[in-house]
């Protein structure tokens, strides 16, 4: 992991097309902006990870032969 300090207004380049900038901070809330290309996706961690979870039990759930042969 890279750790950089930054303060109001100043930004964190990844890659050529994803800026990161940091808006606020007020206690210990940080709000931050994030300037990306509309094919990139954009996720709270913690709902990345439902999604993901979601994901494997649609997948586990749905992937049976049985099931498969009927839709077919």
């Amino acid at each position: 992991m890279l750790a950089l300090s930054r303060k109001i207004n100043e930004s964190i380049m990844i890659g050529h097309d994803i800026e990161i900038t940091i808006l606020e901070i007020k206690g210990e809330q940080v709000k931050i902006g994030i300037n990306a290309p509309k094919s990139v996706p954009l996720y709270r961690k913690e709902i990345y990870m439902q999604i993901q979870e979601a994901n494997k039990e649609a997948v586990s759930n749905d992937t049976s032969p049985e099931i498969l042969s009927d839709m077919f």
